[in-house]
């Protein structure tokens, strides 16, 4: 019983971390200013830094738990929402546009999963390489204007509220989907398997590059979902929205104590991490901090959260704990496989 609490302290070491620091920080930015703790900041925060970040970031996180990146989720986002802004201004009705735009930036991200799937490159080169593709097609298609005036009823999805603001209620839609297809689906167990232990994932009769291509079509889906927000918010799409959106995922990602080298995940964790880095820029624009320095601050959490995860892999390796979830096929998965064979 007491390795049994231990381990599962240790799985979720990096995201109580991140708890207390967003905690420690929640007070001293209180502290330092009264209107830190209102309840039209706290909107501000989830609303307007948070939602659409938080949905990125789920994406994400599936596909760093393959043992995969994906560079591309902002390039995705900005063609896709040009996509949209295009079919609403053609006169589309606003659910055929936006499915338009779930659509194609699903299929973006399923041409990165089959590159992925396909070729022995590591798929940084690949989204790397996909990611100019998709802004430069961005650029092209609108010669680097941005396109203006959405239709009012579009709007509303930044700007309407059921109990909460839309854009909050999409991230906690998406959350929710994502933890139920992480832990109670088979797509869920072999998408972490694929990042531990692929060829035995393989010769269960899985088909891999399928689940692959799934992986980063989920992805791709999911940076049209928010451009939806960001287009949404700002009334407009153009060629460089998501510049360096991709950056800030990744970064929630590794730091909510999601493997690079696959097999480990947590949605917990990534969500954690969202909050507390919308919390820091929130915190560092009232202080009146220069956005480069913003970006600055980021870049050194990030770099901190990879030494860090680095330094404990290690520790549990020469101490013999490495047995974290996703380490080997779980039992389940491997029971599921043999009736699944032919269908998965």
């Amino acid at each position: 019983m007491r390795n049994k609490r231990k381990f599962h302290f240790s799985e979720y070491f990096q995201s109580l971390l991140l708890l207390g620091v967003l905690l420690v920080l929640v007070v001293l930015l209180s502290i330092y200013s009264d209107a830190f703790m209102t309840g039209k900041n706290w909107m501000n925060i989830l609303k307007n830094h948070m939602a659409h970040q938080l949905i990125l970031a789920v994406g994400m996180t599936f596909v760093i738990s393959t043992a995969g990146i994906d560079l591309s989720v902002g390039s995705i986002l900005a063609l896709s929402g040009i996509i949209l802004a295009f079919a609403l201004n053609a006169g589309m009705a606003i659910p055929l546009a936006v499915a338009l735009a779930l659509f194609s930036a699903a299929a973006m991200g399923a041409v990165n999963g089959l590159l992925v799937a396909n070729f022995r490159i590591n798929p940084l080169i690949i989204t790397l390489g996909s990611a100019s593709v998709f802004r430069g097609l961005a650029i092209i298609v609108t010669g680097g204007t941005p396109i203006y005036g959405m239709p009012q009823e579009f709007l509303q999805l930044a700007k309407g509220d059921y109990w909460l603001p839309i854009p909050v209620l999409m991230a906690a839609v998406v959350l929710g989907a994502a933890l139920v297809l992480s832990h109670c689906t088979k797509w869920g167990r072999y998408t972490l398997a694929l990042g531990s232990n692929c060829e035995a994932l393989r010769r269960l009769g899985v088909n891999v590059a399928w689940q692959k291509v799934s992986v980063y079509a989920l992805s791709g889906f999911l940076a049209g979902v928010a451009t939806l927000i960001i287009s949404a918010r700002l009334n407009t799409a153009e060629a460089t929205a998501g510049s360096g959106m991709e950056m800030n995922a990744i970064a929630a990602v590794i730091m909510g104590g999601t493997l690079l080298s696959g097999g480990k995940s947590t949605l917990f964790g990534t969500t954690v991490a969202c909050l507390l880095l919308s919390v820091i820029k929130n915190g560092l624009t009232m202080l009146s901090v220069d956005a480069q320095y913003q970006e600055f601050i980021i870049g050194m959490l990030l770099l901190l959260a990879v030494v860090v995860t680095d330094l404990r892999q290690k520790r549990l390796k020469r101490s013999g704990g490495d047995a974290a979830p996703g380490a080997a096929i779980p039992k389940s998965c491997s029971c599921d496989a043999g009736s699944d064979k032919k269908t998965v």
